[in-house]
């Protein structure tokens, strides 16, 4: 199958104005995409700071974009890059996330694979569908099977389960591709508030009082800070997405990751690191409510991106949070203080 050609391509970004959804817009805009439409649901957020600097067509909302495939009235696209959705893991309205994570994801899809469509259709899974991550994190088996035996430990994985489950019964998911990012953190993410980085959350504490909170362990085998996530900067998770966007042939689920777990202990030594300071970490105990759903460990494997010819190398997490931290968080809030005393 012909790869896309970005440059010569039109492409529909959802949740374009979001974190991963306008760092993809930027790089297709890079390498010659300007034929993008962006949806999203700005309301009264910041988000719309992230659509500043960008280059595209037409803003729709995401409440009238269904509608408005439906009725033609925004053409057709090469690629729908679907990255909306509801991603705070402590949402408990339930009936929201099933409409907003499964229902409209469903009928973007179903909007693609109509006949005669050429339309490829990727879709932000998520690594929360892992739970705990016992039944492993393997991405080679999309099976209903395979997909059933996973346990989501919060309603916003179960949603993206849902999706999943329903894209392998149907036979959709040979002809689609489904993204399970892990941790992604970087430059756009200012909007998310509390579902922020710990690097973004932590940056402006460390200023302000000179240490960071970290939450303590509540399970005996794993000591306080030694809880590890695979974090990914965001430039890796983009060039990750955007190459197996472009090959038509690889489809099914993907893991987007780094293949490496690191602990919060080595992640906030990386950032006092940037700050060039000494680590002075502050262990607070999880709130009750969490802890039945807090994930101890994740690594992605990524064996099977590999497979797919993606050999760029992941940026180290070092080197990442001192690119974030010095280039982007940094001048940021020296900006935020230069606006207060001018205003004052």
């Amino acid at each position: 199958m012909k790869p896309i050609n970005y440059a010569g391509a039109r492409v529909l970004v959802t949740g374009g104005a979001g974190f991963i959804g306008s760092a993809l817009v930027h790089e297709l805009n890079r390498r010659g995409c300007d034929r993008v439409v962006i949806s999203d649901r700005l309301r009264s957020s910041e988000k719309w700071r992230n659509l500043v600097p960008l280059r595209f067509e037409e803003y729709v909302e995401a409440d009238d974009l269904l509608a408005a495939l439906e009725l033609g009235s925004i053409g057709r696209f090469n690629l729908i890059l679907h990255l909306g959705a509801c991603s705070s893991t402590t949402q408990t309205d339930a009936a929201y996330l099933f409409r907003n994570n499964f229902e409209f994801t469903r009928g973007l899809a179903e909007y693609a694979l109509t006949e005669g469509s050429d339309t490829r259709f990727v879709y932000a899974s998520s690594a929360a569908t892992y739970g705990d991550g016992s039944g492993g994190m393997n991405d080679e088996d999309s099976s209903v099977g395979a997909l059933s035996r996973l346990r989501p430990l919060n309603m916003y994985g179960y949603s993206k389960q849902l999706f999943d489950l329903w894209a392998a019964r149907t036979g959709v998911l040979n002809r689609i591709t489904g993204l399970k990012y892990f941790n992604i953190f970087g430059p756009n993410e200012a909007h998310k508030g509390e579902m922020r980085s710990l690097v973004a959350k932590a940056v402006p504490q460390i200023l302000e009082t000179g240490s960071i909170r970290l939450f303590r362990s509540h399970r005996p085998d794993i000591g306080d800070g030694e809880q590890r996530r695979d974090f990914l900067y965001i430039r890796d998770a983009v060039a990750m997405t955007l190459h197996l966007a472009a090959r038509r042939d690889a489809t099914g689920i993907f893991n987007i990751g780094s293949g490496h777990a690191s602990s919060w202990l080595e992640l906030t030594a990386a950032l006092f690191s940037a700050l060039g300071r000494e680590p002075n970490i502050e262990f607070i105990d999880m709130p009750e409510q969490l802890r039945a759903k807090y994930q101890y460990f994740t690594r992605a494997d990524i064996s099977r991106l590999r497979r797919t010819g993606f050999t760029a190398p992941v940026t180290p997490l070092d080197d990442a949070i001192r690119d974030y931290v010095q280039n982007y968080l940094l001048p940021d809030i020296r900006l935020g203080d230069e606006e207060l005393q001018t205003a004052s």
